[in-house]
């Protein structure tokens, strides 16, 4: 009667040893697959992005860790301008380096006198700064002002057309003068 006993907790004892192999294995190649990164130690997108923790797509991609912060990708500011500030013109779509269709949407906020006739031109250049297409932004509201008026043009690049392009937005100079002249160019690539 003893025997069958000891047979039986022998067999136990295996068997515990074996799931405790097995669990320590699969606990080890889950360890190996995955480095846990300390939420405390990331500091910028690019730390949050690395770590593999949620990244939202949109006009700047923003990466949010566990404990709720959200880093919000930099890019480096490829915005030309020419007679021009910020303080006079903003373009919030599209954005420097964005990829876009061949038809897109073009709009931001301008200075009152930015424009001639609620208008200014747009024009998209292809890599060589040949003209790929042309636009007009029309003021969204009264223009006959100093302040910051929107605008939305949309414009429609040939079907052929894929890879770099620069977006120039032009001050209307109604007279003509160099002096008068100003616009803020971005890169773009028109991909779909």
């Amino acid at each position: 009667m003893l025997k069958p006993i000891l047979y039986l907790l022998g067999a136990i004892a295996i068997l515990g040893l074996l799931f405790f192999a097995l669990n320590t294995y699969i606990y080890n190649e889950k360890q190996a697959d995955t480095t846990y990164i300390d939420p405390a130690t990331v500091l910028s997108f690019e730390d949050c992005s690395a770590a593999g923790y949620q990244v939202t797509e949109g006009m700047r991609r923003h990466c949010t860790t566990p404990d709720g912060r959200v880093y919000t990708e930099e890019t480096p500011e490829k915005t030309t301008y020419v007679n021009a500030t910020p303080d006079m013109i903003t373009v919030s779509l599209p954005f420097p380096g964005a990829v876009t269709g061949k038809e897109f949407s073009v709009m931001g906020e301008a200075r009152g006198n930015w424009f001639f006739e609620a208008s200014f031109p747009i024009t998209l250049l292809d890599k060589d700064g040949k003209v790929l297409a042309t636009a007009v932004a029309q003021a969204q509201g009264d223009w006959m002002t100093t302040e910051f008026v929107p605008f939305t043009a949309e414009i429609k690049a040939p079907e052929s057309y894929m890879g770099a392009a620069t977006l120039v937005l032009k001050k209307d100079n109604p007279s003509g003068l160099p002096e008068n002249d100003g616009s803020v160019s971005f890169p773009i690539t028109i991909e779909y």
